[in-house]
């Protein structure tokens, strides 16, 4: 059985929007709902989607980013971008009304996002782009494995609601601590055969935990995504021990530990040919 995933496009949409909402999941999360009548027409169909958030510049409170036009997207020749990736978590319709959830991963203000989620209000502006496209779920699979840290954790969250009831699903958590767990509601847990651990214990847990899980069917299909170099052994073992074809591994590196503002698109292992 040979697992496949399709790939659709969509057209490129800039939405100006504004905070409605602002709840945390667990300690470390704020999750950020956005509004808007510029939502209406949101599509995410994939587990694993990004959007690019533009936020204000701190130093002068102004959001600049692209702009459409009749041309196509006209980049900004002033003021200071800063953007940041992020998946979709949860995007609702009803009456006109429309909220798309974000969770951010609140970290002080080490990072702009970060920063901005730490402060927002209701009634603060923020500007979406895309998504460009989506990634769907992977047809043939009976089996999914996940494995995430927190700043996966909205993917995770998709991939779980997302999949038929018939596919099983393993996760491997790698978490700050116990107060992580909280974020999965009771039905998603009941969906899953979930490992956590915990960083305090030091990392390079989920290497021996992946490989204890055995043999990978032709049928199982592996999603990771994190920081990127605690991913690299995880990707090495799949790919060139046991020789799974890229069809059965996605992974992405959200983050790299010591690196400001790592590209995700970046390749997760420069080392390896075949990434």
């Amino acid at each position: 059985m040979t697992i496949e995933r399709e790939s659709t496009k969509h057209p490129l949409v800039i939405r100006h929007v504004t905070v409605s909402g602002v709840s945390h999941p667990t300690e470390t999360i704020t999750r950020i709902t956005l509004s808007g009548d510029a939502l209406a027409g949101f599509v995410s169909n994939g587990p694993a989607d990004h959007v690019k958030l533009f936020f204000p510049d701190p130093a002068t409170g102004t959001i600049t980013a692209p702009v459409m036009t009749d041309d196509g997207v006209k980049k900004p020749k002033t003021g200071v971008v800063i953007s940041r990736d992020y998946t979709p978590l949860r995007f609702r319709s009803n009456n006109g009304n429309h909220e798309l959830d974000i969770d951010f991963v609140v970290h002080g203000d080490e990072g702009p996002a970060s920063a901005w989620a730490s402060r927002a209000t209701i009634g603060d502006p923020l500007v979406v782009a895309g998504p460009r496209g989506s990634r769907l779920l992977p047809v043939g699979a009976t089996h999914v494995i996940l494995i995430a840290d927190e700043t996966a954790f909205p993917a995770t969250s998709r991939w779980i609601d997302m999949l038929p009831t018939s596919v099983q699903v393993t996760a491997l958590f790698d978490v700050a601590d116990e107060s992580a767990e909280s974020y999965f509601t009771a039905e998603q847990k009941a969906q899953m055969s979930a490992e956590w651990f915990y960083r305090r214990a030091g990392l390079g847990q989920l290497d021996p935990a992946l490989r204890a899980l055995g043999s990978i069917g032709e049928s199982t299909f592996i999603f990771l995504a994190g920081e990127a170099g605690t991913l690299v052994p995880l990707r090495r073992y799949l790919r060139r021990e046991l020789g799974l074809p890229k069809s059965q591994v996605s992974a992405d590196g959200y983050w790299r530990r010591g690196v400001k503002d790592a590209d995700h698109h970046a390749p997760l292992d420069p080392a390896d040919p075949d990434e």
